[in-house]
């Protein structure tokens, strides 16, 4: 559905590309973690695959059409809820008015349902409302569009404790079986239930690109005491004991990823 073959990029006036000769193919019917420190070029990633920017070098492509190109039939495939956005001054009804016939497959039903995992109603006033409440409409206005890709850019930040578990109920219980997306996020444990796949970038480079299965029949995230060390890859210290991303031995039961352990693991090349 996504290549991105072989892209260079860089901002200008910046000496340092982002991208160099960076490669990525991504399937349909996934929940993909995009995962990376700070600068390291997740949020240009999901824009280079909105179109939204263009790369120097190599291209990105949407079912073989260069996003960049930003064609009529692409744009209404793909949504992208970004890190910091505002809505209009007006109401609920009227954005959906405006907004809504850009994206054949929006529905109605969904939206509502989505408002109402979030605890709000449609007869919004956009004005009124907080940031995280915005992010809440925004997000629901998101999935109601049932296009084919949804990029989301730190979906959680500004959102509380509960609101996070509403996110995840609300992607889960609205994701159509022909939808993909990808959530860039420095909020690990608020999605590593959601994701089918994690990707992990360091400075232009893929360091990891692995479905949460594969990792879980490779690996376990369990707390250990100091005894009890053996096959462990890497280990933080907690008041419950350690807690430890270890080798999987054979006829050990799965365990849930731990997806700060699995990526502190990575970004120090204890995995690959």
């Amino acid at each position: 559905m996504i290549e991105v073959s072989n892209i260079s990029f860089s901002y200008p006036h910046q000496k340092e590309r982002v991208f160099d000769g960076f490669s990525l193919r991504l399937e349909e019917n996934k929940i993909y973690g995009l995962l990376g420190k700070n600068g390291t070029g997740k949020s240009t990633l999901l824009y280079l695959i909105a179109g939204l920017l263009r790369p120097k070098t190599g291209s990105v492509c949407c079912d073989g059409i260069a996003t960049y190109k930003r064609q009529a039939e692409m744009l209404e495939e793909i949504f992208l809820v970004p890190e910091e956005f505002d809505l209009p001054s007006m109401t609920l009804q009227r954005y959906v008015e405006l907004n809504a016939p850009f994206y054949p497959k929006f529905s109605q039903e969904r939206l509502e349902a989505c408002l109402r995992d979030f605890e709000l109603t449609t007869d919004l006033d956009l004005s009124a409302l907080s940031m995280g409440q915005k992010k809440k409409v925004f997000m629901s206005f998101a999935l109601a569009t049932n296009t084919r890709l949804l990029l989301m850019d730190e979906p959680t930040n500004g959102l509380d404790i509960p609101s996070k578990s509403q996110f995840r109920k609300t992607v889960a219980q609205n994701m159509s079986e022909e939808q993909t997306i990808i959530i860039s996020t420095h909020q690990v444990h608020d999605v590593e239930a959601l994701l089918d796949h994690i990707l992990m970038l360091n400075q232009r480079e893929l360091l990891l690109n692995a479905s949460v299965q594969e990792i879980m029949d490779k690996y376990v995230f369990e707390y250990r005491q100091p005894s009890e060390m053996e096959g462990v890859l890497y280990a933080e210290p907690t008041l419950q004991g350690n807690a430890v991303m270890a080798v999987r031995q054979e006829g050990q039961a799965e365990t849930q990823v731990n997806l700060e352990l699995l990526f502190n693991a990575v970004t120090k090349g204890l995995v690959k």
